[in-house]
């Protein structure tokens, strides 16, 4: 069927398919049940004044509730889901950037996210679940009839951090994601007959497109448990007969962990799929001769609603050390005066297709930074080989990148600065073994003031993922000739020091 808006993929299923599939209450909804669910929560929340174009705020974790009410909210506005881990300080800024209508929250708990709402007078709406599986929003008023979106509406807005200034609002419009939907399925051949274990948040463009949407794009079934267990994972992956799933180098490494040969049962397994950070040619290696499935890197960023490249399945090859070429997404290197180059030559990796975003919302300055005669830069550098695969060498921008979360160092400078003892900081990234990259911030003091106590004050004001696992305090700040601070070269100057 024709599909040009996310409320199309609710129809490419036969009604009495399994659509989503909860396993710790065991729960199956069909395809007709999570349309009738979706388009119920739409009209309620079209009842209490949401119209097309309005921000409605999640902080929901992972299950049917964040599924129902992010299909809802872009069918009747604008999704604008956020992390649960955000702090008071973070959702404040959250919901005032995207100018939220409402929040929507789970029945118990969120209560920074709750506050900061109450305080700019965002009404804040229950999103519960019975147990039969049945999502509604607590206490909404009487239901209004909604005309269904256009592929040109905003879906969904999320944020992207820069090295430099604010984090950026994305617009990722409908036809944005289908198109970046398709190109998953197309990629991986995708099926009615696939099940897919999505494990990745579904605040990022990892979990809501790669494993949730595309999904349902093929009429496949999305298995999502509250949140990733290494533990169950193969239990999970067994007894429901998952055939992908895709995920964070970070999981597959705690996921493969303690394994030393294919667990029993998984045969309904066909491949692996790694993205959002680099994959190490070793870890692939290990979940390749343990698990015995192919193991795809792809690499993705939100605006270009996810995929962009992909190591295909085989019998085509899939070369570890590279992302694989473009997925119905033209990619190219480009130099810094906009020259496309030939194959082979580094520069920086560059996109167009109809998965990438028109502009970043009301930011002139970062459009025009970030696109040039139709190409988008993604801040990566990179080089083709021979065969069309993309190698990726090094992040132009700044970002600490830790298992897949990108952290924009310059908040964690700010944070920092608020301390009444630091004169100057500046945070970078760290190897870390596990998460690729953590979290470290260089630190001259005013005043005598204990390590322990300034990560404490991060702490206050920064999600835990976001506060320094190292601080290093010096006596000066690293800077260049012309004294500008490069953050990589912080980080080699005080390797070894923490």
């Amino acid at each position: 069927m024709d599909v040009r808006t996310l409320a199309d993929l609710l129809n490419v299923a036969p009604a009495n398919a399994r659509a989503v599939v909860v396993p710790e209450q065991q729960i199956t909804v069909t395809y007709e049940s999570l349309r009738n669910q979706v388009m119920g929560m739409a009209e309620r929340l079209a009842g209490v004044g949401v119209r097309r174009g309005d921000r409605v705020a999640g902080v929901l974790p992972n299950g049917l509730p964040a599924i129902v009410s992010f299909l809802a909210a872009s069918v009747v506005g604008t999704a604008a889901p956020l992390n649960q881990a955000y702090k008071y300080e973070e959702f404040s800024f959250y919901l005032d950037d995207t100018n939220a209508r409402l929040l929507l929250a789970p029945p118990q708990g969120a209560e920074d996210a709750r506050r900061a709402a109450r305080e700019r007078n965002i009404p804040v709406y229950s999103v519960e679940m019975d147990a039969r599986g049945m999502v509604s929003i607590a206490g909404a008023s009487a239901p209004v009839s909604v005309a269904g979106p256009s592929p040109d509406d905003i879906a969904l807005v999320l944020h992207t951090s820069g090295s430099t200034g604010r984090p950026k609002r994305v617009p990722l419009r409908h036809r944005n994601l289908v198109a970046s939907t398709g190109n998953v399925v197309d990629t991986y051949k995708l099926t009615a007959g696939d099940a897919s274990l999505c494990v990745m948040p579904l605040f990022h463009v990892h979990g809501l497109v790669a494993s949730t949407l595309a999904t349902f794009r093929s009429g496949g079934t999305v298995v999502v448990p509250e949140k990733f267990n290494p533990m169950s994972f193969w239990r999970t992956v067994r007894e429901h007969r998952v055939t992908w799933y895709s995920c964070v180098p970070t999981i597959h490494q705690l996921s493969v962990a303690r394994l030393n040969e294919r667990p029993e049962g998984i045969d309904s397994l066909r491949f692996v799929r790694s993205c959002s950070s680099a994959l190490s040619p070793t870890l692939m290696e290990k979940i390749e001769t343990v698990i015995g499935v192919p193991v795809l890197e792809a690499y993705g960023m939100t605006e270009a609603s996810h995929q962009m490249c992909s190591n295909p399945l085989p019998p085509r090859p899939h070369k570890a050390g590279s992302v694989g070429p473009g997925t119905g997404v033209e990619v190219s290197i480009m130099d810094e005066a906009g020259n496309l180059l030939r194959s082979g030559q580094p520069g920086e990796v560059v996109v167009r297709g109809p998965n990438v975003i028109d502009g970043y919302e009301n930011n002139p300055e970062a459009n025009a930074k970030s696109f040039t005669n139709g190409w988008f830069r993604t801040g990566d550098q990179g080089h083709i080989d021979s065969d069309g695969y993309l190698r990726l060498t090094a992040r132009i921008k700044e970002l600490i990148n830790r298992g897949g979360e990108k952290i924009s160092p310059l908040e964690i400078d700010e944070v920092m600065l608020t301390h009444p003892s630091v004169a100057e900081a500046v945070a970078f990234g760290m190897p870390h073994a596990t998460w690729g990259e953590e979290v470290a911030v260089a630190v001259v003091l005013k005043e005598p003031a204990a390590e322990a106590a300034l990560a404490e004050h991060c702490r206050k004001h920064l999600a835990d993922f976001k506060v320094p696992k190292t601080i290093v305090i010096v006596e000066k700040i690293p800077r260049t000739a012309t004294g500008k601070i490069q953050r990589r070269a912080v980080a080699e100057a005080l390797a070894g020091k923490s």
